[in-house]
């Protein structure tokens, strides 16, 4: 039988295991990207493991999240982060040189190469070709030791895409459209892969925005052939030597397959406050707009920008829509500069931000108060923009600009004909910031800088015999890591701060749970979460387990579990365990009592499941995890137990 892409490349970086679904696979990694809000983690974790320098083909250390130097914080950071580079042996990429994920498409993606990134947008790269997973910093972190990379073997997703795309429906109603009919957790335990006729009519900038998106299906990731189109992206990069075809076979196999007609695709909108409530922007025109953000990870590149700056030629923005926009990398702002629509922007009103993620991660734009903000950003989860009470839609820079330019939400295709967009055969390479590695004799005496915000690394207990503990709190579906360990510009300076950041756990939910659990600590009492469904959707930040931990959460019980975050939990010692009958999430109060009898036994013998004693009543749990977890669960942690 064939192989799909994603096969070919598993089965190239394989280590241990068989490439059969449910099963737990290690696999070899080429190349790790971390950015600076899960970056300084990584690398305190990669210097506890206590190896001098990456084992890598090739890692880099991007600093594209925490931009704004408000106080010393982030600027220690920055300066942390670049001698952490010098001395193991990475990359770096300083601040204002753009987003990780769009500079490593530009600078450093290969087809067919695996590349781990501590960063739940890092499919991007699957826009190449490549296997590109997001995952903890800790995982990262020991992939950066050498060590390989563990998951259970997905299912593989087919989108057989046919047709092409009519003017003004651009890539990102691709996903919009596979959002609306899967959900944000259609994804799960799936890796997606698109295939058919309708892939050579995306280019790789089309290709990479739906492969970004897609981290919003809740897939493990998104991969596309490395064909033709390929080859134009790499050469226009000056990288035309590192491309390969990589495309499945004609008899390959899918779980499932999607028929996807890009020609029957309109202009779609994601409405608040979730990256799946999709609609036609048609259903919704005519609401008044006041913020227009383009940029982001998803759609801040070349191609986006000159779209957004040929639709504004003889135009201007509405005087009631504040338009922004944040390149996504160096090279993308020089190239728009070198031919003139950077000028274009400017004269049609657009405030131009530095090349980083901004707005998208709550490090400033935040829009005003009861108005619509709409924005070509992944994820518009409530109150990540800033603002409580937000009302953030997510779009193409084709119905943004519309709507900048009429002050209300429009439908591209009022505008008229579509402009015509060229883009360069050769770029240029905007990478004129990027450190190279130095080598070991210059790495040797490099001292690591360490402002006052960077905290050790807390260390962790082995799980007792029997777990006693308190249920702590509640809480309902489709939890996000930005409900569980918000970001924004007052928290994210302290991601290298356990004690202090861990002080705004659950936060949006309920403000004075760090207050209750120290409160708890003090009479030994240990905390358990109760959870609905998709539980730990979106980012891949591993403080939403880190933090709870230090905090003395040690165990969660929910419907289920998006997959990164499950992995953060078993790596800090949190128990992850289901109902095995959901119905009994009706039945568990906050503030239960609970005792797990036996749980390190039911770890390490193998078991499947656990009886939870709430108020001395029995709730049956499930236990999901390959033998290597229970081994890290039971040691208290990834950390102890990789000593």
């Amino acid at each position: 039988m064939g192989r799909t892409v994603t096969e070919k490349i598993l089965a190239d970086h394989l280590v241990a295991g068989e490439l059969r679904q449910g099963e737990e696979v290690a696999l070899r990694i080429d190349q790790t990207l971390t950015q600076d809000a899960t970056g300084t983690m990584a690398y305190l974790e990669f210097e506890a493991i206590g190896i001098p320098r990456v084992r890598t083909e090739l890692s880099v250390c991007y600093v594209d999240h925490n931009l704004v130097q408000s106080d010393f914080k982030n600027a220690d950071d920055h300066r942390f982060l670049q001698s952490v580079a010098r001395k193991f042996g990475l990359y770096f990429s300083p601040p204002g040189n753009g987003i990780s994920h769009q500079v490593h498409l530009e600078r450093f993606g290969v087809p067919g190469k695996t590349l781990l990134g501590s960063d739940s947008h890092t499919p991007t790269g699957g826009g190449l070709g490549m296997l590109a997973i997001g995952a903890g910093g800790l995982d990262v972190a020991m992939a950066m030791a050498g060590k390989p990379f563990y998951l259970i073997m997905p299912k593989i997703y087919g989108i057989h895409l046919t047709g092409k795309l009519q003017p003004w429906v651009s890539a990102r109603d691709v996903l919009l459209e596979v959002l609306r009919r899967l959900s944000v957790k259609g994804g799960v335990g799936y890796i997606m892969e698109y295939f058919g006729p309708g892939v050579a009519e995306l280019t790789v900038t089309d290709r990479a925005t739906i492969t970004n998106f897609g981290a919003e299906l809740g897939a493990t990731t998104s991969v596309f052939p490395s064909d033709e189109q390929t080859r134009r992206f790499l050469a226009s990069q000056g990288r035309e030597e590192q491309w390969q075809e990589l495309t499945a076979d004609p008899d390959a196999r899918y779980s499932e397959v999607m028929e996807l007609d890009l020609a029957t695709l309109e202009p779609l909108i994601a409405c608040p406050s979730s990256p799946d409530n999709v609609v036609p922007v048609r259903e919704v025109a005519g609401r008044p707009v006041v913020q227009v953000l383009v940029g982001s990870c998803t759609n801040s590149s070349i191609r986006d920008l000159t779209v957004v700056a040929r639709t504004l030629a003889d135009r201007e923005i509405s005087r009631e829509v504040s338009f922004e926009i944040n390149p996504g990398s160096r090279q993308v702002l020089e190239n728009i500069t070198a031919r003139g629509d950077l000028l274009t922007l400017i004269h049609a009103g657009a405030r131009v931000h530095q090349a980083g993620c901004l707005g998208c991660i709550g490090m400033g734009q935040a829009p005003p108060t009861g108005g619509i903000s709409l924005r070509t950003f992944p994820r518009n989860f409530p109150g990540r923009s800033g603002t409580v009470g937000d009302y953030v839609y997510l779009c193409s820079p084709e119905v943004a600009v519309a709507s900048a330019i009429h002050g209300v939400i429009t439908d591209p295709r009022d505008l008229g004909a579509y402009p015509e967009v060229t883009l360069p055969d050769r770029v240029l390479p905007g990478d004129e910031r990027i450190e190279k590695p130095l080598s070991e004799v210059e790495a040797a005496g490099v001292e690591i800088i360490r402002g006052p915000n960077i905290a050790p690394f807390p260390t962790f207990e082995p799980m007792p015999e029997t777990w006693r503990g308190r249920v702590m709190l509640k809480v309902a579906d489709n939890i996000t890591t930005d409900h569980i360990m918000p970001a924004g510009a007052r928290i994210l300076p302290l991601r290298s701060n356990i004690p202090a950041i861990s002080e705004y756990v659950f936060h949006q939910i309920h403000q004075n749970f760090a207050h209750e659990m120290r409160d708890a600590a003090l009479e030994g009492v240990y905390g358990l979460i109760i959870g609905g469904e998709n539980y730990g959707q979106g980012s891949s930040r591993e403080h939403a387990a880190l933090a709870p931990r230090y905090l003395g959460v040690q165990v969660k019980l929910v419907k289920s579990f998006a997959r990164i975050h499950k992995a953060n939990l078993i790596n800090f010692g949190i128990v992850p365990l289901t109902f095995a009958n959901p119905d009994d999430y009706d039945r568990v109060e906050q503030g239960a009592e609970v005792v797990i009898p036996g749980i390190r036994a039911a770890l390490l013998e193998g078991s499947t499941s656990v009886t939870v004693e709430v108020n001395g009543t029995p709730v049956p749990a499930l236990i999901d995890l390959s033998p290597r977890h229970r081994e890290i669960l039971a040691a208290g942690g990834l950390l102890n137990w990789a000593r």
